[in-house]
């Protein structure tokens, strides 16, 4: 029975470190950035929304909080269209806002690690010698979305025609990682 109680205790912390190692934190500059090579947002009905030829637009937010709850120390947002070139069956990336930057021909992974990598947090607002923990949120807009706001807010028939036409909405692309606690002595400077 003990032989079997350890080898569940051996499972759970093998678990625990594959999970903890999804995301990981660098510094570079005055920046800190995280690492996910294990997080995927270009998929579901967003990445088949893509492959239609549509653009997608795509939120990213960092929180940094000196415990998971606590309260928040730093926060960095930003938006990126996503596009995707059917006949070189590349992802193209414009991070979209206050300085846009834009790149292309990337796979799949890499536009999503370009995503997670311009989404970075000043370490100023972080604590020079307190652990804290860090989480990324990401989110894929609903089609449309951006259409629907603004001037042609009121009801008409054809604005009606359209709501009602529209296929129903399918599985929404988002999801949440965190990785602490941290400090900012122990992250690798690059």
């Amino acid at each position: 029975m003990r032989r079997g109680a350890a080898y569940i205790a051996l499972i759970v912390v093998i678990a625990s470190v594959a999970v903890a190692q999804a995301v990981t934190a660098r510094i570079e500059g005055e920046q800190l950035h995280l690492v996910a090579s294990r997080i995927h947002f270009l998929t579901g009905e967003a990445l088949q929304r893509l492959r239609d030829g549509a653009t997608v637009n795509y939120e990213l937010e960092l929180t940094a909080r000196p415990d998971r709850t606590g309260k928040l120390l730093g926060r960095a947002w930003n938006r990126f269209a996503v596009s995707y070139d059917l006949w070189e069956e590349k992802f193209a990336v414009t991070k979209l806002g206050g300085s846009p930057k834009a790149v292309s021909h990337l796979t799949a992974a890499a536009a999503e690690a370009w995503c997670i990598d311009n989404t970075s947090m000043p370490i100023g607002v972080l604590p020079q010698n307190e652990s804290f923990w860090v989480r990324l949120d990401y989110r894929a807009e609903e089609a449309g979305a951006s259409a629907d706001q603004g001037e042609n807010s009121s009801f008409s028939l054809s604005s009606l025609v359209d709501i009602f036409s529209r296929r129903p909405r399918g599985e929404q692309v988002h999801g949440t990682e965190e990785v602490g606690p941290l400090r900012l002595y122990d992250l690798k400077k690059k």
